[in-house]
């Protein structure tokens, strides 16, 4: 749910009966025995968001919800974040709580597609390799640790979606505004040295990824989201097979126990709770990875327009952008000066500059550009502006890549509501 149908769990258990609002929170369930949010996969959701077990669970009343989830942004182990939608669990992070260089565990956004796994333990959690593969390979998490290299780097990953809320006319889909993006640190195993250890055939062109969260409908063996990524950008360096997020354990709904991350791409090729990955002879054709799902035009579009299903390319790399984290929109200044602060980042680029205006881009100053961390890392960027009177500003951050590709002042609109990379502008006063 989103915009003006976005409504907390109270609220949604008092304006629908109790079988509704399950099904809207946790989706269809089997067990016609069991009512309530207790039925089917009621519980292990309502577990992973309270963030232990709930020993009295059973004696629980059909419609009632833990007094820990009373606040509707409320998530165990998050802090902060907006809730978009219940069913999956989407949840973004307002712009001026990303202010770290490296994105803290509990303000990581969460973009869930389907129903989490009962268990997020790494013990016994398995890892099958397979497909086009000399050798397929079934590894545990410790195996992963014992037989390949164990490195650390700072990654981003933002969801294709990011900054559909701005689309007009407006796009389906989450309604995200700028939140879905984050840089943390993530440990595992290079995804390319695991694929090589199991022997890449000569033919194969693409992955594919399955991840242990099942369908909405609740359907025994039906997947949400199956994706891949061509075999060249599987073989980058980067790309990990991730057990940890900041040095500890990834947190449930960004993915534990393993996770792929693949930086530089919609965050849906970084498939959580990872357990296969085969390879392919034909482009992956999974869940979300056909029709419209994941693809823009390959033409420019009027905005409204409709566009043909064979006329869709596949998103691969996302594209330049910035954001401001500090100061937050609609902050005030009493000495004309203001501190800016930000991040900025671009697919498989890197970033070259981030300008900033103050004057409804008529002019632009530089801003003091940070190192990545490592490749694919955002860049941190900060500036130092004076307002030259008294009223209303507007601070806009525009980032260029070293492939020299800007921000737009505008939103290149799509029927899906992909890739807003329009320039961020955040509101201040100098009272």
């Amino acid at each position: 749910m989103s915009g003006k149908d976005k409504q907390g769990l109270f609220e949604l258990y008092e304006k629908e009966d109790v079988e509704r609002a399950d099904e809207l929170v946790f989706g269809r369930v089997s067990d016609q025995n069991r009512r309530g949010f207790l039925r089917g996969a009621g519980l292990t959701t309502m577990t992973a968001l309270v963030g232990a077990a709930i020993p009295f669970a059973a004696n629980m009343p059909a419609g009632f919800i833990p007094v820990a989830l009373a606040g509707e942004d409320t998530i165990t182990g998050k802090d902060g974040l907006t809730l978009l939608n219940d069913r999956p669990l989407n949840a973004e992070t307002p712009p001026h709580l990303l202010n770290d260089e490296i994105t803290p565990t509990t303000r990581h956004f969460i973009r869930n597609n389907g129903i989490p796994p009962e268990s997020f333990s790494p013990d016994g959690w398995m890892l099958t390799i397979d497909g086009l593969v000399d050798k397929p390979m079934k590894l545990s998490i410790a195996d992963l640790k014992k037989n390949f290299e164990v490195v650390t780097e700072a990654l981003t990953i933002e969801c294709g979606g990011n900054g559909r809320a701005f689309f007009d006319p407006p796009a389906k889909g989450n309604q995200w505004t700028l939140g879905a993006v984050a840089c943390s640190n993530w440990t595992g195993v290079r995804l390319m040295d695991v694929l090589k250890a199991a022997g890449i055939k000569d033919n194969v062109i693409y992955t594919a990824h399955v991840g242990a969260d099942t369908h909405l409908s609740g359907k025994p063996g039906k997947l949400s989201l199956s994706r891949g990524v061509p075999i060249e950008k599987a073989l980058n360096p980067h790309n990990l097979i991730a057990f940890e997020q900041n040095g500890e354990a990834i947190h449930p709904m960004n993915g534990a126990p393993l996770r792929l991350v693949v930086p530089g791409w919609p965050g849906s090729c970084s498939q959580k709770w990872l357990n296969r990955i085969y390879l392919r002879d034909v482009v992956h054709d999974g869940p979300k990875m056909t029709g419209k799902a994941y693809r823009t035009p390959n033409r420019p579009v009027e905005p409204g327009e409709k566009v043909e299903k064979k006329d869709f390319d596949i998103i691969h790399a996302m594209p330049v952008k910035s954001l401001i984290t500090s100061p937050q929109t609609g902050g005030t200044t009493s000495n004309g000066v203001v501190e800016i602060n930000g991040h900025a980042w671009s697919g498989d680029d890197a970033i070259a500059a981030v300008d900033i205006s103050i004057d409804f881009g008529a002019t632009w100053m530089k801003a003091n550009l940070g190192v990545a961390a490592n490749p694919y890392a955002w860049q941190n960027f900060n500036a130092r502006v004076s307002l030259p009177k008294k009223g209303y500003y507007e601070v806009w951050a525009r980032a260029t890549s070293t492939t020299g590709v800007a921000q737009p002042h505008a939103i290149a609109w799509n029927p899906k509501g992909y890739l807003n990379n329009s320039m961020h502008r955040i509101a201040v006063r100098s009272v």
